[in-house]
Parts: C-alpha cells; sequence; structure tokens
C-alpha cells in the first residue's frame, strides 16, 4: 500500500486554467489524461517524482456525473470553489479492503488522448464522500507503460497536512499509518470540514506548500 496520487478539483475557473495555476506553482507543466465515461469526468496530469501524480479533475454535463460517487464529488468540491479532493492509496491486492468495508469494489477506465486505454479498478469514494480525510483504495489493471506514473516527473511530494484524527484513518485502512513510510502526514484538528489542507513538495524551486 503506498500513496499513488493525489485528486485536485478545479474550481470555476476551469480545468485548464486549475492546472496551469498548479503547474505553475510547483514548476512543471500537465497533460491531457483524458475522460472518465463511467465517472463523467475528465482530468489532467502532473508527473511527480516517485511514481506519483497529481490529479486534477473536472465534472462535466454528462449524465454519469449524477449517478456516479466519483463525479458527486467532484461536483460538490468545485461548487465549492475547488481545492484538495482527495488521495489514493495503491493497493496490490482489492479483495481485502472489500471484505473488510463489505462493499465491491467498482472498475473505472479513460482513453488517453491518442486512444489507449486506461483501466482499474477502485473503491472508497463514498467513504471520501462522507468523510473527505480518508483516502481511496486504487489497483491497477493495466500494463505499467499506460500508467499515470510511466512518466516520471521531477516534483516530489514530502508532506501532507490532513485535517481529521489518525486513529479514523488507520481504522479506516485496517493497518498502522506507519505503513505509509515514504510520505510524512502531518494532522490537524479539523476547524470545519476534515480533509487534506496542503501538501508540500520538493521542487527546483525549493519547498513549496500548496
Amino acid at each position: 500500500m503506498r500513496v499513488d496520487h493525489l485528486v485536485f478539483a478545479a474550481g470555476h475557473e476551469g480545468l485548464q486554467d486549475a492546472a496551469d495555476k498548479l503547474s505553475e506553482q510547483l514548476g512543471t507543466t500537465s497533460r491531457d489524461g483524458g475522460f472518465h465515461p463511467r465517472f463523467g469526468t475528465r482530468n489532467r496530469i502532473i508527473s511527480l517524482a516517485g511514481g506519483r501524480y497529481i490529479e486534477v479533475v473536472e465534472v462535466l454535463d454528462h449524465p454519469a456525473a449524477e449517478k456516479a460517487p466519483f463525479g458527486q464529488v467532484v461536483r460538490a468540491r468545485s461548487e465549492a470553489g475547488g481545492g484538495w479532493l482527495g488521495w489514493a492509496l495503491e493497493v496490490d491486492d482489492m479483495v481485502p479492503f472489500e471484505q473488510r468495508l463489505g462493499r465491491q469494489a467498482v472498475d473505472g477506465s479513460r482513453h488517453f488522448p491518442d486512444g489507449r486505454l486506461l483501466e482499474w479498478k477502485q473503491l472508497g469514494i463514498k467513504g471520501t464522500q462522507a468523510d473527505p480525510q480518508l483516502p481511496f483504495f486504487i489497483k491497477w489493471l493495466s500494463e505499467e507503460s499506460v500508467l499515470p506514473r510511466a512518466l516520471a516527473g521531477t516534483v516530489e511530494l514530502v508532506r501532507l497536512e490532513v485535517a481529521g484524527d489518525r486513529q479514523r484513518l488507520e481504522d479506516w485502512l485496517g493497518t498502522s499509518t506507519e505503513d505509509l513510510v515514504d510520505i510524512d502526514v502531518v494532522w490537524t484538528a479539523p476547524n470545519g470540514q476534515p480533509g487534506i489542507i496542503a501538501a508540500h513538495f520538493n521542487t527546483d524551486r525549493g519547498m513549496v506548500r500548496v
């Protein structure tokens, strides 16, 4: 289990402008990630070091967005002004998490602009929707060459500031947060809605807090 990516919802400025602003802060660029037909969303990808990335996402005027929890949670965050929506943990085996949470993972897919298909399973979006401090889980199904991490970046994610409760997260994960040894998670008491307050990145310009 590892931190795979962070999700940032575009606000009223739209997907491209939100991605451009983040890219400028980090001294990097974004690329078109394509359209999620089952969720009614589309994204842009900012590659990070260590096989991670930032997914900048916006909801579309699409029937799937009204039904899919991911589309619903993106719409709600965007309408609130945008910002950090959540974080995803990659797992090797989804079954233990399905058994503990009592629900099945759902299929996800998107086509890249060049036509390639990316497929995965994900679980826990409803948990994120109810309690934004909680990450969701993802298991990649496609071959390595088409995964978002195939194009590595140089910007390194080093720390997350999360408003919430460590014990609540450990109950959700079914394990200690010490298993997330490759990233520092700093907890603060919620002053309003729980969730990611900020992410810290090591860039060519030094440390940047977003």
